[in-house]
C-alpha cells in the first residue's frame, strides 16, 4: 500500500471457500499490505461458519460471522440454531449473524423453509443482540416485511450486495439497514445501480467483494479477494464526486459502528477535508433550528466528528489548518453559523488569504440580524465565495423549517443579505435543501431576482 492510499475494511468475504484453499494465508498477506485493516468474512451453512472461526482465530484483523444461507435453510434445525448460539456466545470474534436471508432467484430451498429460518436467526440475532447480513436475491417485497415483522430494528445489520431499487434502498435505510456494494458495481453495463448509488447519500454505504465471487471490471471473471475491496470504494467515489479517501473513511466509520470492527476516530474537528477542499467547524452555535439539519441526531459529516467541546481561538483554526496550499478551497462551515464569530472569521481568512488561499463562507445570511450592522464591508478581500441558506420562496415557509431566533423578519434579512452581498463578495449563491414540500423553482426565482446564482442542495445528504 502507498502512504496516499487510505486503509479500508472488506465487509463480507467467503474466505472459507475452497478457492482459496491453495493460497488462502497469500491472498489474506496481500489484503493487508494492500491496506485492507480488517476483514469480515461470513458463513454460509455450519461447516463455512466453523471454518471462518477458525480463520479469523488465526488473525488479528479478521472477524467472523456465522449463520445458515437460504440456500441451504433446511439445514437450520433446533441442533443448528443451538450451535450457532454457542459460537456467538463463545466467540469474541463473531460479530454478526449472516448470511441469512431469502433467495427467489435460484430457489435452492423450499420458500417456507427459507422464510422460517430467515425469522429464526432474526430472533437468535435480537435474543444475543448482534446484526444481521442479509442477503435478498428476487424477494425484495418479502424481505422487508420480515426484517419488520422480526423487529429487526432492534439490532440492524447491512443488505449486502444490495440489488433493491430506490425505494427498497430508502426502506432499509429507514429501518436503520445499511447497503453494501460489491465490485459489480464497476461492470459496464450495470448503470442502473450506479444511478441508485448517486441517489443514496454514501453515509449509508458498506463495501465488500463477497470474493471468491463478484471480482471488479479489471479482474472480472477471475478470482476475487479482499484486496481488490479498493475497485469498489473508488467507483463509489467517482460516482458520488467525492474522494476515495472520503468514501474509506465513512463506510470504515459505518463497518465500525455496525460490527465494532476497527478504530471509529470520532474525535471532535475543527478542520477536516471533503473532496480537495478543506472545511472549517468553528463553532455548534446557530441562530437557526433547522427541520433538515442533521446535528440533531449526529454531529458526523462524511465521517468527521463535528461536536465541539469549546469554540476553538484563531491559532488553534490555523493549527488545524496547517499549510492551506494543498486545498482547491477553505470553507468556513461546520455544524453552527461561522458568522456568529465575525472577528473570528476575519482574523483566519486574512491570514488565509496572505498565503493565496481561496476562502468561502457558508452562512444562514442573519449575520446583519445578528450584529447589528451591516457586515459584509468588512468581508470585502477576505472572502471570495458566500454561499447563503435561503430555503424557502416566502417569510413563512421560512421561519416553518428553519425557526430562526428573529422570527418571520428573519427572511427577509437574509434577502437583504443576498441583495447586497454582490457588492463586497466576487461569487454569492442563494442556495436551499431539496425537501420535501419546498418549491423549488420557487426559490431559484427568488435568487434571481436578488441577482445572485442559485443552488438546489441534496435533502439529508451533508458535505
Amino acid at each position: 500500500m502507498t502512504e496516499q492510499q487510505p486503509w479500508l475494511i472488506d465487509t463480507h468475504a467467503h474466505l472459507d471457500h475452497g478457492q482459496f484453499d491453495h493460497d488462502r494465508e497469500e491472498v489474506i498477506s496481500r489484503a493487508h499490505e494492500e491496506g485492507i485493516r480488517y476483514i469480515l468474512t461470513v458463513g454460509c451453512d455450519l461447516e463455512s461458519s466453523r471454518r471462518n472461526l477458525e480463520i479469523a482465530g488465526k488473525h488479528p484483523f479478521i472477524y467472523a460471522a456465522v449463520g445458515v444461507h437460504p440456500h441451504d435453510a433446511a439445514q437450520l434445525d433446533e441442533k443448528a440454531l443451538t450451535q450457532l448460539r454457542t459460537w456467538i456466545q463463545e466467540g469474541s470474534k463473531v460479530v454478526a449473524v449472516g448470511e441469512i436471508g431469502l433467495d427467489f432467484y435460484r430457489d435452492r430451498c423450499p420458500r417456507d423453509i427459507q422464510r422460517q429460518a430467515f425469522r429464526q436467526q432474526i430472533r437468535l440475532a435480537r435474543e444475543l443482540k448482534k446484526p444481521i447480513i442479509v442477503h435478498d436475491r428476487d424477494a425484495h417485497a418479502e424481505v422487508l416485511q420480515i426484517l419488520t415483522e422480526e423487529k429487526a430494528v432492534e439490532v440492524g445489520g447491512v443488505v449486502h450486495c444490495f440489488s433493491g431499487d430506490l425505494a427498497m434502498a430508502r426502506a432499509c435505510i429507514e429501518m436503520g439497514f445499511l447497503i453494501s456494494f460489491p465490485g459489480s458495481i464497476t461492470y459496464p453495463k450495470n448503470e442502473e445501480v450506479r444511478d441508485l448509488i448517486r441517489q443514496i447519500p454514501v453515509d449509508h454505504f458498506l463495501v465488500e467483494t463477497d470474493c471468491p465471487y463478484l471480482a471488479p471490471q479489471p479482474r472480472r471473471g477471475k478470482r476475487n479477494e479482499p484486496a481488490l475491496v479498493r475497485h469498489t470504494a473508488a467507483t463509489i467515489a467517482d460516482i458520488k464526486g467525492l474522494s476515495l479517501q472520503d468514501v474509506c473513511r465513512v463506510t470504515n466509520l459505518n463497518a465500525s459502528k455496525l460490527f465494532g470492527i476497527g478504530e471509529a476516530d470520532q474525535a471532535s474537528r475543527i478542520a477536516y477535508p471533503i473532496r480537495d477542499a478543506l472545511y472549517l467547524n468553528i463553532t455548534n452555535r446557530c441562530t437557526n433550528s433547522c427541520a433538515f439539519c442533521a446535528k440533531f441526531k449526529d454531529f458526523t459529516v462524511k465521517g468527521h466528528g463535528l461536536q465541539l467541546d469549546h469554540e476553538p481561538s484563531s491559532e488553534e483554526i490555523i493549527a488545524a489548518i496547517g499549510d492551506p496550499a494543498g486545498y482547491s478551497e477553505i470553507v468556513f462551515c461546520g455544524y453552527g453559523e461561522p458568522l456568529i464569530r465575525l472577528e473570528t472569521v476575519k482574523e483566519v481568512a486574512a491570514w488565509l488569504k496572505a498565503r493565496g488561499a481561496k476562502v468561502r463562507i457558508n452562512t444562514d445570511g442573519q449575520a446583519n440580524l445578528v450584529h447589528g450592522r451591516d457586515v459584509l464591508p468588512e468581508l470585502r478581500g477576505l472572502v471570495d465565495a458566500i454561499s447563503v441558506s435561503l430555503n424557502a420562496a416566502d417569510a413563512e415557509t421560512y421561519q416553518r423549517i428553519c425557526h430562526s431566533q428573529f422570527g418571520l423578519p428573519a427572511y427577509e434579512g437574509v434577502k437583504n443579505f443576498l441583495r447586497e452581498a454582490p457588492a463586497h463578495i466576487p461569487s454569492v449563491t442563494a442556495s436551499a435543501v431539496a425537501m420535501p414540500g419546498i418549491d423549488m423553482q420557487a426559490c431559484e426565482a427568488v435568487a434571481r431576482e436578488l441577482g445572485v446564482d442559485f443552488r438546489a442542495r441534496p435533502y439529508n445528504d451533508l458535505g
